[in-house]
Order: C-alpha cells, then structure tokens, then sequence
C-alpha cells in the first residue's frame, strides 16, 4: 500500500538517499533549490535552502553533505558551512541524479535545461575533488547504481528509454561493455531515478508512467508499483531494516498536477534494499 511520508508541493522532487547515520531520508526539489531531510520514527524534516539548483544530495563520511549543484559539486560540512570542491560552470548546464559508488566515490550527471543530446555527462568525483568524465554524449543523466556485488553499474539516460548495465572493471573501476538491461515501450513513461535491492534487481521510476518498476538481473519485468502521480523521479531503500520504498515526485509541467504530486511517497515493506556508502570525501 502506497503511503504519503512527506506531502510537499516540490517543482522536481529528486535523489531520496537513505543516511543511516542519521536515520534520515535526503531527497532534493531541484528547481526549488532545496535539499528535505525526513526521520520517519520521530516525523521531523528540515529544509536547507541552496543557492542554486540542486540536482543531488548524498551524505558523507565526514558529516553534512556533498551536493551537485548547477555550476558543479560541493560540500556542506556537519556544521552547515558550503565549500565547492569542484566548481565548473558552464552555461545552460545544471548537475542533476548523482550516486556513490562503493568506494565511496561520487558519480555526477549532468544536463542541458534544455535536455539537448550530448549535452550532459557522467563523471566520477573522487574524496580529493579530483573529476574524471566517463560518459559523454549523454542527454539526461539519471539513476546510476551498482549490483550487490559491485562487479555491475546500471546508469540512464532518460531520452534513450533504455537502461542501461556495464560490467565495472576490477582493476580501474571503470565501466565497460555498455549493454540494454531494460527498454521502456512506449506509452509506458521515461525511466528516471533507480534503486538496487539486495536481490540483485533494479527498481526504476517512470516519469510520465506513473510507476515504479522492478527489473531481475537478466533484465526481466518482474514487478509493476501502480502510482497515484504522473511523474515519479526517483527511489530509495530506507527505514529499520531498508525495507521501505520511498519515491520522489514531481509537479513541473503538468497542467494539472495530482494533489500528491512534489510529496514523498513510500511503499512500506516493499523489499530488501542494500547499505548505500556515504562520500568519502
């Protein structure tokens, strides 16, 4: 049964991140510039204003958060102060889905607001700020994670339908053999944000589809998350045991947006999610 955890009107709300240190989920309203947190045993949020858009927040080791922002990604320390650790404007771009990596690495997308082809990029971030690109000509760079394992990467690029799958090669860590896990048909929405569980499978949001998707290791349509809002983003593991599902959504560009869509939904009980690694930076 879908709940509502957060009902919020965010413009594009995005990267639910579950940070087990704090017992909290991090989501982001990209065009509200804005990064929620949300503790759902005691129902506390908070609301850290940014002074550009966001695409991305995730937790760090050292406390506070590491965020891509629209001119590149920065940190913000346990104490709240923002620092860049790599500022990179270009104009027309903004950062968009981020993700750690399991060795704490931080992989960022970016995009054109236009959504031009071959405008955005993936690149790794490493602790020391160090960037290197590895996936250009990329329009939209959505969700990006890794198989239990670590030996997979799975990365999106909306515009394509497909999701993709890599083997990550051991030595440089580096994806190669870009393969289709997963082609979304048409009429069926655009794949967004994902989630890995611990089974392995990948869960993928459909924005304009109104669902939440859960595909095998092989690439096999195993299970449909029916959703009240045209335009989920994004989803996470979380809670006591990261059985939860919470789903980010969106209101942008709809005439008539569902009362639920910008709030943050969760599916108790929907599976078994995987520890995700806080930045190591």
């Amino acid at each position: 049964m879908i709940e509502v955890a957060v009902r919020e009107h965010a413009e594009l709300g995005e990267g639910p991140t579950w940070d087990p240190a704090s017992g909290r989920l991090v989501w982001v309203d990209i065009l509200g510039s804005r990064v929620h947190t949300y503790d759902p045993a005691s129902g506390l949020r908070t609301v850290l204003a940014t002074e550009q858009h966001v695409g991305a927040a995730k937790p760090r080791a050292k406390g506070g958060l590491v965020v891509n922002l629209r001119d590149g990604v920065g940190v913000y320390d346990a104490h709240g102060a923002f620092g860049w650790l790599h500022r990179a404007p270009v104009p027309g771009r903004r950062g968009n889905d981020a993700a750690v990596a399991p060795d704490g690495a931080l992989w960022v997308g970016t995009m054109r607001y236009d959504e031009a082809s071959g405008g955005g990029s993936l690149s790794r971030v490493a602790p020391d700020g160090t960037v290197r690109a590895v996936l250009g000509d990329v329009a939209v760079s959505n969700g990006t994670g890794w198989s239990p394992d670590g030996r997979r990467m799975y990365h999106i690029d909306s515009p394509t339908r497909r999701v993709d799958v890599f083997d990550v090669d051991p030595e440089t860590q580096d994806p190669v053999n870009r393969r289709p896990l997963a082609v979304i048909e048409d009429g069926a929405g655009f794949p967004d944000g994902l989630a890995v569980d611990a089974d392995g499978c990948v869960w993928v949001a459909l924005w304009d589809g109104g669902a939440v998707r859960r595909y095998t290791p092989s690439g096999a349509l195993d299970r449909i998350l029916p959703l009240p809002v045209r335009r989920p983003t994004a989803c996470a593991f979380g809670g006591t045991g990261l059985t939860d599902l919470y789903v980010t959504t969106a209101r942008t560009g709809l005439d008539r947006p569902h009362p639920l869509s910008g709030s943050l939904l969760v599916v108790p009980g929907a599976g078994r999610g995987l520890p995700q690694p806080p930045f190591g930076g």
